[in-house]
Parts: C-alpha cells; sequence; structure tokens
C-alpha cells in the first residue's frame, strides 16, 4: 500500500498553541502567604484554648465549697497582697498588650487574617487572665483588693465572652464592661502601691 494520499507530518505540523498560565499570586509573596497562615493557625489555637478554659470541667474542690487554708488553688502566702498584686500586673500587662496590638501594614491581603488572629489573642488574654488571677489569689487576701480582683476578673471574662459573641465594644453592656474593668483596673494598681 501507498501512503501517497497521506501528507508529512513534519512539514505540515502547525505550532500548538501556548497555554496561558495561571497568575502567580495576585501580588502576595509567599511570605504574605506564609504570615496569613500563621495567624489563621494562631488564632485557632487561641480560639481552641479559650473554649478550653471556659468549658473544662468543674473541679470537684468547686463543688465542695470554699477552699481551705491547704488547698493549692489558694493557698495562703506570707504577703497575699504581693502575690495578688503580681499576678495583677502580669493579666494586666498581657491584657494591654494584646487589647492593643495592630497588624502591620506590610502584611498586604493577610492583615484581615492577621487582626482576627490579634482579636482572637486578645480574647485570650483576657479569658485566661481572669482565671489566673483568681486562681493565684491567696484565701488571705484583704478584702477590699479581693473583692475588686474578684469584679475584676468578671468583667474580664464577660469582656471576652462578649467579644467572642460578636458583641462591638460600642454597645452599651459592652462600653459598660470595659469602663468598670477600665476603673477596677486603675483602683486595683492604685491598692497594689
Amino acid at each position: 500500500m501507498s501512503d501517497s494520499t497521506s501528507t508529512d507530518e513534519s512539514t505540515t505540523e502547525t505550532p500548538e498553541p501556548k497555554k496561558a498560565q495561571a497568575p502567580v499570586s495576585g501580588g502576595a509573596s509567599s511570605s504574605t502567604r506564609l504570615i496569613a497562615s500563621a495567624g489563621l493557625v494562631i488564632s485557632l489555637l487561641a480560639a481552641a484554648a479559650a473554649g478550653w478554659a471556659l468549658f473544662k470541667p468543674a473541679t470537684t474542690e468547686s463543688a465542695a465549697g470554699p477552699s481551705s487554708p491547704t488547698d493549692s488553688s489558694a493557698p495562703e502566702s506570707d504577703n497575699p497582697k504581693t502575690t495578688v498584686c503580681k499576678a495583677f500586673r502580669t493579666v494586666s500587662d498581657a491584657v494591654f498588650l494584646q487589647t492593643n496590638r495592630t497588624p502591620s501594614p506590610e502584611l498586604g491581603p493577610a492583615i484581615p487574617a492577621a487582626a482576627e488572629g490579634i482579636a482572637a489573642n486578645a480574647r485570650l488574654a483576657m479569658a485566661a487572665g481572669a482565671n489566673y488571677l483568681l486562681d493565684t489569689m491567696p484565701s488571705n487576701t484583704p478584702e477590699e483588693l479581693a473583692g475588686d480582683v474578684r469584679r475584676f476578673a468578671d468583667d474580664l471574662n464577660n469582656i471576652a465572652m462578649n467579644a467572642l459573641a460578636g458583641i462591638p465594644n460600642d454597645k452599651p453592656e459592652q462600653r459598660a464592661l470595659l469602663k468598670d474593668a477600665d476603673e477596677l483596673n486603675t483602683k486595683i494598681g492604685d491598692l497594689c502601691k
């Protein structure tokens, strides 16, 4: 059989059209994507830790009533004011630091994810800080200081829960809690001098 009717493919071959390449990153660098991913992971971890702290089962000590002086969660202290004031300063610094952070403008499109991570850390600082204050406050803390620290811890927990529930800071109930917490922060700071 003769292939005289067939054409030689090598001489009549047409070039294949070039395939369009997908845009590389829309302007986002790999470091920006890495930072955004890290911010998302951190915010998820912070939210999980806050949820765990909030919903962990009550200890048997809570069900049994007030703690005794030998109880390790509320130890007596030779200087209870020093102990509670040190814990207060740590919590106050953590809350201030975490609630006053802003995402770097260099993050570009990752700013919203970074802002969510920052907000999650602020809520975690408040919720964990409230628990830390109550857990480290000695049972023999002077009553005025102990009462103010308990109210401050309650305010921090309520502010954090409202924020997690999506209640903005300009709503009356959140604004009142923020004002009360700020006043207590100043008062406790003065008591700790």
